[in-house]
């Protein structure tokens, strides 16, 4: 998903503040989703305002819809119900001279424990850290959900790795009195990240898996009690346009199926029916038949163009999509798995089980966020100290 920082009047969002010295063109982040006490009934409704009897209305008591993209002028259109910070939010932040969240990054590059390091890289990340919070903090005092907190993606074939970033960061959470309740760590579905995710949630630290892209990764991220598991359903349907010679993809093209709906469609029935306690993520969706399509996923991530457009739509009578529940724990039950499908996972069926389309899109994300990371870090360099520290 994708937060677009653009300077606005609005004053719920924006206070003068200080300015920075640099811009950032294309920043991409995530909101996220409200916290588990919302089921089993879904809360979209309430946290958008919508007209009554549009297609919003009749669609948002099977799964919660969550605005995809969101301009801060849109806030007060399509409030979020929680939000991820992440690299390329504060990339966006140290674009703006008016946000409201440019103080928690300057609170950062002020934090004396940062700034007495020696080492420069040691600074840097300690900056990025109290950043990250900061910024999380005010977040969770903005939105009624949880908060997810991107894990540094340079430790994503780092199980210890993971497992000490997360808790540096929540012991900086702490210290700002935010609820462990309130939070999620978004960590990458590597088999590292699944098994750090693993160990976390066995502490009771709630995980949010990104870049989900196989059956493998879905069903080891629920057998290891992840929080939220995230699929991308459009970035599949992208790959599989321009490639071939992926099993999962091909049998679902084979059996006529969309292979990003198909993947959603497995995990979810996976998850309910082995009864698994994950709560399933629909992002990337593209258009209104997608989202039809996967009525009664826990949350989906629509864009801001299909939420207009089902906020201003009423459905006729004779309407060719009934809005009947798509996916239900009641059919989850009759549905059939290979043997593969049902391994017990362990590093090395996971690793033959990873088609090419995981492991290039895996990548491409991973590739993506180390960047963003490094650019944050590279930004804060540049700018340290900041004005009257």
């Amino acid at each position: 998903m994708s937060v677009s920082l653009s300077s606005s009047s609005s004053t719920f969002l924006f206070k003068s503040t200080k300015k920075c010295s640099f811009s950032a063109q294309s920043i991409s982040s995530n909101l996220l989703f409200k916290s588990q006490r919302c089921f089993p009934h879904i809360c979209a409704s309430s946290s958008v305002n919508t007209g009554l009897n549009s297609e919003l209305d009749a669609i948002s008591g099977f799964s919660e819809i969550v605005p995809d993209t969101v301009i801060f002028d849109d806030f007060e259109r399509f409030p979020p119900t929680a939000a991820t910070v992440s690299s390329s939010l504060l990339l966006g932040i140290c674009s703006l001279p008016d946000t409201i969240f440019r103080n928690a990054v300057d609170k950062a590059l002020g934090d004396s424990d940062c700034y007495t390091q020696d080492d420069p890289s040691l600074r840097l990340s300690c900056f990025y850290n109290k950043a990250l919070v900061n910024v999380g903090a005010d977040l969770a005092k903005l939105v009624p959900g949880r908060v997810s907190t991107e894990v540094d993606a340079r430790l994503a074939y780092d199980t210890q790795g993971i497992i000490k970033k997360v808790h540096e960061l929540l012991k900086l959470y702490n210290k700002l009195e935010v609820p462990p309740e309130r939070i999620l760590f978004k960590i990458p579905a590597t088999w590292q990240g699944i098994e750090a995710s693993r160990l976390l949630e066995s502490e009771g630290i709630q995980t949010h898996m990104t870049f989900v892209y196989s059956i493998c990764q879905a069903a080891a991220a629920a057998q290891a009690g992840a929080s939220v598991i995230q699929i991308f359903v459009g970035r599949l349907r992208d790959w599989a346009r321009n490639h071939s010679g992926d099993a999962e993809i091909e049998a679902a093209l084979a059996r006529g199926e969309d292979p990003g709906l198909s993947l959603v469609t497995k995990a979810y029935n996976y998850i309910h029916k082995y009864g698994y306690k994950s709560k399933l993520m629909a992002a990337a969706v593209r258009n209104k038949q997608d989202l039809f399509s996967l009525l009664g996923v826990d949350y989906i991530i629509a864009p801001l163009k299909v939420m207009q457009s089902l906020k201003e739509s009423t459905p006729p009578p004779n309407e060719k999509y009934s809005f009947v529940r798509k996916l239900a724990p009641n059919s989850a039950m009759a549905y059939n798995f290979t043997d593969e499908e049902l391994a017990e996972w362990n590093q090395l069926k996971f690793a033959s089980a990873m088609g090419p389309a995981t492991e290039e899109l895996l990548g491409a994300g991973l590739d993506g966020y180390i960047k963003q990371t490094k650019r944050v870090e590279e930004l804060f360099g540049k700018i340290w100290p900041p004005p009257n520290v």
